[in-house]
């Protein structure tokens, strides 16, 4: 499936789409370029799936929980970028999180590729040269 995402205005509307088709899924792994908008578009998704906490990229701490406000649905949003070592995600226990059943957004999954589950939906995001993003992901991974 593809989502265009035009501006900052409709990120809403694109987040509710990509909802609709998650299905099942619960590990969703984001994969783009510096400044693609990984961060802004999992925020726009955790928002959209009732998260009424500060979202922001877990660089530093590496995990964030969020939980729904609406269904008290639990929400793992991780960052990789600053892994060094495959070590440091054996010790933080990755196993709990993306094991859990509970939702798991990953950015930089690239970095752990080795540890995703094999069921992990892989998700791209694309700047276009107009500026405009485009989301891509298979829908039938469930």
């Amino acid at each position: 499936m593809e989502i265009k995402i035009d501006s900052l205005e409709n990120i809403h509307e694109a987040a509710k789409k990509f909802i609709a088709a998650m299905g099942d899924n619960t590990v969703f792994a984001f994969y783009g370029k510096m400044g693609a908008g990984k961060t802004t578009f999992i925020k726009a998704v955790c928002e959209e799936l009732g998260v009424t906490d500060v979202i922001n990229s877990p660089t530093f701490a590496i995990v964030n929980e969020y939980r729904s406000d609406e269904n008290g649905e639990l929400i793992y949003h991780f960052d990789f970028y600053r892994i060094k070592k495959l070590e440091e995600v054996y010790d933080m226990g990755y196993e709990d999180y993306l094991y859990s059943g509970a939702l798991c957004f990953i950015e930089w999954p690239e970095l752990i590729e080795e540890l995703l589950p094999g069921d992990a939906v892989s998700v791209h995001i694309d700047e276009n040269e107009d500026g405009t993003r485009t989301v891509r992901f298979d829908e039938n991974n469930d």
